[in-house]
């Protein structure tokens, strides 16, 4: 999943206490981050393996510190701590964390098994990775609905013109991801791409909630 949990930031955005919807992207795709960080220091491991799903030639067979629900937990709990020392209020600082969780939970919809409660088998995932006709539309959808939600919370019109370059990056993205050539090596190019993607995102997100139009 991709552009599937950028649906938590912005649905959460839509909130009145919310922080913005930049600092909501980092939260969405933090443990995606600190994973692709960990890979090149071989704190996590993944490898090339055609075949572990349908959709996803990737087997992320080593992530207890990210995937697992504790660790997940744990950057929920950090994000969340950091927000409450920048804005001086729980609110927002408990939205923001709740993003990150959202992460693990979305998670365990696609993935094959490979998550878990605390690092340690059983490994958890419902295998929507193995469905296309199922998990595309679901993830667009979600994205697509969670839109709608910013937009109609935070007054932003069908004209905004950051908006329309964010959702055309995200969508981008996605195709590429799911129509492009896999990857034939976990390598710099792989996890440096990936990180680079997401704070695109992020330098985006924060452009839109910039230009929206209050009421």
């Amino acid at each position: 999943m991709f552009v599937g949990h950028y649906s938590a930031a912005f649905a959460a955005a839509a909130l009145p206490k919310a922080p913005k919807l930049g600092t909501l992207f980092i939260g969405a795709q933090l443990v995606d981050l600190a994973f692709f960080a960990f890979v090149p220091l071989g704190v996590e491991a993944m490898r090339v393996a055609p075949g572990t799903s349908a959709m996803n030639p990737m087997d992320l067979y080593h992530m207890p510190y990210t995937h697992s629900l504790l660790g997940a937990g744990v950057w929920a709990i950090g994000f969340a701590l950091i927000l409450r020392f920048m804005l001086k209020e729980w609110m927002p600082a408990v939205i923001g964390g709740a993003v990150v969780l959202s992460h693990w939970l979305l998670d365990l919809l696609v993935h094959v098994p490979d998550l878990t409660l605390a690092g340690l088998p059983p490994k958890l995932g419902l295998g929507l990775w193995n469905h296309p006709g199922i998990e595309m539309p679901l993830e667009i959808g979600l994205l697509l609905g969670s839109v709608w939600l910013y937009a109609r919370a935070r007054a932003v019109t069908r004209e905004s013109f950051a908006l329309l370059v964010l959702i055309g990056f995200l969508l981008l993205v996605q195709a590429i991801n799911w129509f492009g050539p896999p990857p034939a090596a976990v390598d710099a190019g792989l996890w440096g791409t990936a990180i680079f993607v997401f704070l695109v995102a992020t330098v985006l997100a924060s452009w839109v909630a910039r230009t929206r139009i209050a009421r």
